[in-house]
């Protein structure tokens, strides 16, 4: 595993790694070690996953140094152990059995949506083969962005990688399940955007009064089911 620290303002840093595992890797060791609020980790205010990064924020930016400087060290630790260390990460060995512990949010999805017999010709199967792939196996969390409550999910059956629409709509409704190159994803809110729609779920993705207010958070698995 190849990594850097660059520095995130006065309060920040961020890890660049190699790809997705590495990031989720790290951020499930920094979830331990920041619950267990030893120094220098008690420091801590926030976590950022990204796709190849993590940004980690403190407190105060006199407890930047010493931060810094154990998230090295946990890195370096990692390195030596990595392979091992993903491994569970990965894909499900047995198709919709999550590993034992691990998070799962099964969405009802309608699949209606007005790019759903696109996608199928871009992927060179059938609606259906598509709505089965799609519920066919987990998809795991990978991390957030674009709005909040929207996650960008992994894992899924490689044969719906599809492009992004080549022009993106100016409105998708709420709740709108797409695709996107490897991606999946559920828009939390309407919202402008380019990701081919192929079904809707009535989930609620995010909500303030809800603790913690995204209902899909990294590290997390989504399980789709095709709603009667």
């Amino acid at each position: 595993m190849t990594w850097r620290l660059l520095p995130a303002g006065e309060r920040g840093v961020l890890a660049e790694l190699d790809d997705l595992d590495a990031v989720l890797t790290l951020d499930a060791t920094l979830t331990t070690l920041t619950a267990g609020g030893d120094p220098p980790w008690h420091a801590v205010e926030d976590r950022v996953p990204a796709a190849r990064t993590l940004l980690l924020t403190v407190r105060d930016p006199r407890d930047l140094g010493a931060v810094t400087d154990a998230l090295g060290n946990v890195l370096a630790a990692l390195g030596v152990h990595f392979e091992a260390a993903i491994r569970p990460l990965g894909r499900p060995k047995r198709r919709l059995e999550p590993h034992t512990g691990t998070e799962v949010v099964e969405l009802a999805v309608h699949y209606d949506g007005p790019d759903l017999a696109e996608v199928a010709r871009l992927c060179g199967l059938s609606a259906d083969e598509v709505v089965a792939a799609h519920t066919g196996r987990l998809w795991r969390v990978g991390f957030a962005g674009f709005a909040p409550g929207f996650a960008y999910l992994v894992d899924g059956d490689p044969r719906l990688r599809t492009p992004r629409r080549t022009e993106p709509r100016t409105a998708v409704p709420a709740g709108s399940v797409g695709l996107a190159g490897a991606f999946s994803g559920i828009y939390p809110r309407s919202s402008p955007g380019g990701w081919q729609l192929i079904g809707r779920t009535d989930a609620a993705l995010f909500d303030v009064d809800r603790d913690p207010p995204a209902l899909l958070r990294p590290g997390a698995w989504v399980r789709f089911v095709a709603a009667p």
